[in-house]
């Protein structure tokens, strides 16, 4: 109840001309045949009406579009006129959601209301007709053509997450839209394929990945098209992700890692390239020998008496290196994303990773020195092998996925079409 107030001052405070409201509300169609019931409608905005918000617009949500005759009920009950009460029914996908809306005329309508572009004196917000012309925009266009994409796409890709959090779906949400992202953009039809990272090693030994203890884990990732290795905290999971890695450097299947999949990825080029049998992360372990066995370090600047501001977060510059796939995928120089993380890669054990073939082609130099970002083997090495200590996922967006999701996504399409072709062939 305090934010109802608080939104019945704001508008005392603001004026009607400078806020509107809307009143998201379910119309459920019940019944054989189903007839589409508003009485929950009544009754919340009745409610709100109470604590003195009245809505300028009835969002309502259900299976099918709303019928006339609930739109006249409705409008009757609670008093908002009929134009501006707006059917969210269901469509093929939620990128069509704001092309139904403006099939509506809702922008008209907001315009008007709020007193935006082209005002019309004199007219009702209800009944305004097509003020902005934004359905010639080029932003709506290229939206359409973003709707339609997801609806017709030309392929199937199956994408595997090996984290350690797979229970908590939420946990990786915004890697599961960053791919989703990128799917779009390339034509895909994403599937995610969940694997526990616990469930691909017996032990924090380091079994072999055939010998593994979840053999039907490990028969899953190998029927992935490409896999990410997202980031988390604490060392269950660890040697699953490094066995991972692994058998997709070994195999060329594309992969992407993020932060602590970064720090993985290093560990198991020291193990298996260059011979440091074991190397892990200070995170874990206390007893690691100095710049031999400790390929991930506690950040020098950092102080382990105590937790709470300790990360290093928020948009950090990176510098990418000519030539490599980071920045032909970024088109750019230096980029901007977003951090979250205690550890990194020990500078000391760079030169030769480097000489082993790891190359780390994004750096950012800050007053604590030089910082690795970005690493990758060359595409004449493995189709697409990167990881990054920032979170990309962070910046993905629907209609500009992140680089680093898209250059997945476009190698693991190319891939699959490449093995289409010579199985056609054979």
């Amino acid at each position: 109840m305090p934010f109802v107030e608080a939104l019945r001052q704001l508008q005392e405070n603001l004026g009607y001309k400078n806020l509107c409201f809307a009143h998201v509300s379910l119309v459920p169609s019940l019944g054989d045949p189903a007839e589409q019931k508003t009485k929950p409608t009544q009754h919340s905005v009745k409610s709100m009406m109470q604590l003195g918000l009245r809505p300028d617009f009835l969002c309502c949500r259900g299976k099918e579009q709303l019928e006339p005759s609930t739109v006249s009920k409705l409008s009757l009950f609670t008093s908002v006129p009929k134009g501006a009460i707006v059917s969210l029914h269901d469509v093929s996908n939620i990128y069509r959601v704001p092309l139904m809306m403006i099939e509506q005329n809702v922008h008209s309508m907001l315009a008007q209301r709020l007193r935006l572009g082209p005002y019309e004196k004199g007219v009702d917000y209800s009944m305004v007709e097509d003020l902005t012309q934004i359905e010639e925009s080029v932003v709506i266009k290229d939206w359409k053509k973003l709707a339609d994409s997801v609806d017709e796409p030309e392929s199937e890709c199956v994408i595997g997450i090996v984290g350690k959090y797979i229970e908590q779906g939420d946990a990786y949400l915004s890697v599961v839209k960053a791919l989703t992202h990128a799917s779009i953009a390339t034509k895909q039809r994403l599937r995610i394929e969940w694997i526990e990272a616990s469930s691909l090693c017996k032990d924090d030994d380091g079994d072999d990945a055939e010998n593994a203890s979840d053999e039907t884990a490990w028969d899953r990732l190998k029927l992935c098209d490409g896999v990410v290795v997202p980031g988390g905290f604490g060392s269950r999971g660890m040697e699953g992700k490094i066995q991972t890695i692994q058998y997709l450097r070994e195999n060329k299947v594309p992969f992407l890692g993020i932060c602590l999949g970064m720090q993985a990825t290093v560990i198991e080029y020291c193990r298996n390239v260059v011979g440091i049998k074991k190397a892990h992360s200070a995170e874990f372990f206390d007893d690691l020998v100095k710049d031999e066995e400790d390929a991930v370090i506690f950040m020098p600047e950092g102080d382990r008496t105590r937790l709470g501001g300790t990360m290093r977060l928020g948009v950090r510059e990176t510098v990418l290196l000519e030539g490599s796939i980071a920045r032909k995928m970024y088109g750019s120089e230096k980029v901007m994303e977003r951090h979250r993380h205690r550890y990194e890669v020990n500078p000391a054990l760079v030169s030769r990773l480097e000489s082993a073939g790891l190359q780390f082609v994004g750096r950012n130099t800050d007053e604590s020195g030089q910082r690795m970002e970005v690493c990758e083997l060359s595409e004449s090495t493995h189709p697409y092998f990167v990881a990054s200590q920032y979170h990309p996922e962070f910046t993905s967006r629907p209609e500009l996925p992140n680089p680093l999701f898209l250059g997945l996504l476009q190698t693991c399409k190319k891939t699959a079409a490449a093995k289409s072709k010579a199985t056609v062939a054979n």
